[in-house]
């Protein structure tokens, strides 16, 4: 599953906005005094990921961004050197300087469902991902904690769906509304049934049986007038992934659409996750 390179860069500031401080914190700490660090970003998108957590990384960094879209990985080289304070490219990768960070980045398309190891192979000190887990399956999932588990690789990971929306002024559908989203995102993404809003809980499960500290926090995105495009186009898909499920009739679908791109203010919970091994 592949999203656009604009409704990623619409998602950009929200998804900064929304991260766990505290966790993000514990990120940095784990990893104060050392010199350099080797990332593996998974599902890169556009670049976000490594764009909201470098500054609490070491100075030295090397990325390897990983997608199954090239699109966006052509999206996400070039967004990374406009934001850049410097950039060199050879071709092959791409050499940053932000602020006091030296960042090194190769891109790597590949499927998660047959590549993981390839993408997980060369060293690697901390595996991370945005708005990824609640898209794939609970038995992926279990396959990707054993693989870290095996190489005693931590991972951080943000902005995992955790199933609750509170939208402000409420409507009538609310609640048939969200029950049928759900069922939609529990389809299959390319990765088996998705875990949705399991996922934050499936992955916690699974790192604490396999030894490792779990440190989780919440990360809403909280959306007002500052971000009204972004809920403008959040109803519109919501209301689309609906009218697929069939499960609310059409009439109460529209009328909902409606009344939300009116106007709201909306709360949509994610969760942030930590996890090292003992």
């Amino acid at each position: 599953m592949s999203f656009s390179p604009e409704w990623l860069a619409l998602r950009e500031p929200a998804d900064h906005a929304a991260r766990s401080r505290d966790l993000k914190a514990s990120v940095a700490r784990h990893f104060a005094g050392r010199a350099t660090i080797d990332v593996v970003d998974l599902g890169c998108g556009a670049g976000s990921n490594l764009r909201g957590t470098f500054d609490a990384l070491p100075d030295i960094q090397r990325w390897r961004l990983v997608d199954y879209d090239p699109n966006l990985l052509a999206a996400a080289r070039q967004r990374l050197a406009a934001w850049a304070d410097d950039v060199s490219n050879d071709g092959e990768v791409l050499a940053l300087r932000k602020g006091a960070k030296a960042i090194s980045i190769r891109f790597v398309q590949a499927d998660l469902n047959r590549d993981l190891d390839r993408v997980l192979e060369p060293a690697t000190d901390l595996v991370t991902a945005a708005a990824l887990f609640d898209l794939v399956s609970v038995d992926w999932i279990a396959g990707f904690v054993a693989d870290l588990a095996r190489r005693r690789l931590p991972l951080y990971t943000v902005l995992t769906y955790d199933g609750t929306e509170r939208w402000q002024p409420p409507h009538p559908v609310d609640d048939q509304m969200l029950a049928a989203f759900h069922a939609h995102q529990g389809t299959d993404k390319g990765f088996g049934p998705a875990a949705g809003p399991r996922a934050t809980a499936a992955m916690a499960e699974a790192f604490a049986r396999a030894g490792y500290r779990v440190e989780r926090a919440p990360s809403p995105w909280l959306l007002g007038p500052d971000f009204a495009q972004l809920a403008r186009e959040l109803v519109t898909g919501f209301a689309g992934a609906v009218g697929e499920t069939g499960n609310v009739p059409g009439a109460d679908i529209a009328a909902w659409l409606t009344a939300r791109q009116a106007g709201v203010t909306c709360e949509v919970g994610h969760e942030d996750l930590f996890v090292l091994p003992a």
